[in-house]
């Protein structure tokens, strides 16, 4: 019966093999959960890459154009808010940034009160876009999150949030 507790994942094999391997092992309840999470990651961003790639995108792509559009007008951010959105290095937010000005769907200029700053600005082709493939990411999100109910829809999300938290994940910091 699909959703029953007796059903079994890959998990729960790996689990296995360590308690046959290593009986004295401590903490595998933690090792379980943890791999639940990465794989269930692994799964989501499996799922997502053809409907980013339909509009041409990948998922780094899109993150920022997601998350220049969501800061609303003039849907601008400085290159560090959107280094801290991602949670990337320097270098991967300006590999990502040069090709999206290549596709033209953002522009970079210095920032008026900070020389040292700049800003990365959605183009109009930009903002069509992603007003477009934001439609598409997230009824897919549902259609991959349809295994699940809405009741533990929610308690997933609350038992994550805690987790973040817990790491000190509360803010995307300054714009």
């Amino acid at each position: 019966m699909p959703g029953s507790e007796e059903e079994t994942d890959a998990v729960d094999e790996l689990r296995g093999q360590w308690e046959r391997e290593r009986p004295d092992l401590g903490g595998l309840d933690a090792m379980t959960l943890v791999g639940r999470v990465n794989r269930a990651s692994q799964h989501l961003l499996k799922g997502m890459k053809p409907v980013f790639a339909q509009h041409g995108l990948e998922f780094p792509e899109f993150d920022v154009l997601a998350s220049l559009r969501r800061s609303g007008p003039p849907y601008e951010l400085t290159a560090g808010g959107l280094l801290r959105a991602a949670m990337v290095t320097s270098g991967a937010i300006t590999n990502r940034l040069d090709r999206l000005e290549r596709k033209g769907l953002i522009e970079r200029r210095q920032d008026p009160d900070d020389r040292r700053a700049v800003r990365v600005r959605l183009t109009g082709a930009g903002f069509d876009l992603i007003d477009r493939a934001v439609v598409d990411h997230v009824a897919n999100e549902e259609r991959m999150l349809a295994g699940l109910d809405p009741a533990d829809r929610a308690a997933l999300d609350a038992l994550l949030r805690r987790l973040l938290i817990s790491f000190g994940d509360t803010s995307l910091g300054p714009r």
